[in-house]
């Protein structure tokens, strides 16, 4: 999950939280094994390195591209999982190297969502094209945890995967859990405390990945469309919603939308948190 995990429960006696702590970890490592891009014998590797043959997928991979699909759509394509492969022009590492246009344009045929082709039982991806779960593996996590949990103990939880949350229910004495919002300019300060019962928050945002040239920063959130960062876009945005994944998802789709972020998330009625320089 490239981050600090933790599941935090209520109340809970010992043996069953070893049981549980065995099934989590399980089935966290089955999932980052199965979509990491940085394990070579993942079923994301294969799908990137099959040379534009059709690959065998299942009905969970199958449902994720569906939701990845969804997301494209409903983003006019500004969100797209085949845009990973900018990672190749762009190092958010802090630092002031910027690519040129040129290696920016040399990568950009390479990304088109609607190129790909799959169903319910395989996916063709065009050859040298690649596909990146990045931007929902770690929520999708989330909310698989829960299900889990949900199926092995009443006890309430609270699943905090590198600042992506859900709380399966509230907590036993009926009070609501408590999580800080990391305000981007001062690092391990919270600056805001969300107090919340049930469901997902996630967060967007280029607290840790940027480059700084000039004295202009570029945030790590891409516009597919040119290949370069989101003109004048929130330094972070938390979302609260019904799942993880959809939190995540709505929580991008703001950052997607620059000066105009505000203005979607009130629009349409998600309840959410802005930072702002």
């Amino acid at each position: 999950m490239a981050s600090p995990c933790e599941v935090i429960f209520d109340e809970i006696n010992e043996l069953e939280l070893h049981l549980l702590a065995k099934l989590i970890t399980k089935e966290v490592w089955r999932i980052e094994d199965k979509y990491s891009r940085y394990n070579p014998l993942s079923l994301c590797s294969k799908i990137n390195n099959s040379g534009g043959k059709s690959i065998s997928i299942d009905e969970e991979t199958s449902a994720l591209l569906t939701f990845a699909d969804q997301c494209y759509l409903i983003s006019d394509g500004m969100f797209d999982i085949t845009s990973g492969i900018l990672r190749k022009a762009w190092h958010f590492d802090k630092s002031d190297n910027l690519p040129s246009k040129q290696q920016v344009d040399e990568l950009l045929p390479l990304v088109n969502w609607q190129k790909v082709r799959f169903d319910d039982k395989s996916i063709e991806l065009p050859s040298k094209m690649e596909i990146d779960f990045g931007g929902i593996g770690k929520e999708y996590a989330v909310d698989k945890i829960a299900e889990l949990i949900k199926t092995q103990t009443k006890q309430p939880a609270l699943i905090n995967f590198g600042g992506d949350l859900l709380a399966t229910k509230p907590r036993n004495n009926k009070k609501p859990w408590c999580v800080g919002i990391e305000h981007p300019a001062f690092k391990n300060k919270s600056s805001t405390v969300i107090s919340f019962y049930q469901g997902g928050i996630a967060t967007s945002g280029d607290t840790n990945r940027f480059l700084i040239k000039n004295g202009k920063r570029y945030g790590h959130i891409l516009n597919v469309k040119t290949g370069w960062p989101i003109e004048n876009s929130p330094r972070s945005v938390t979302v609260a919603s019904h799942s993880c994944i959809k939190a995540g998802m709505v929580a991008t789709l703001a950052m997607l939308q620059g000066t105009d972020a505000e203005s979607f998330l009130t629009g349409n009625e998600f309840k959410h948190w802005i930072h702002r320089d």
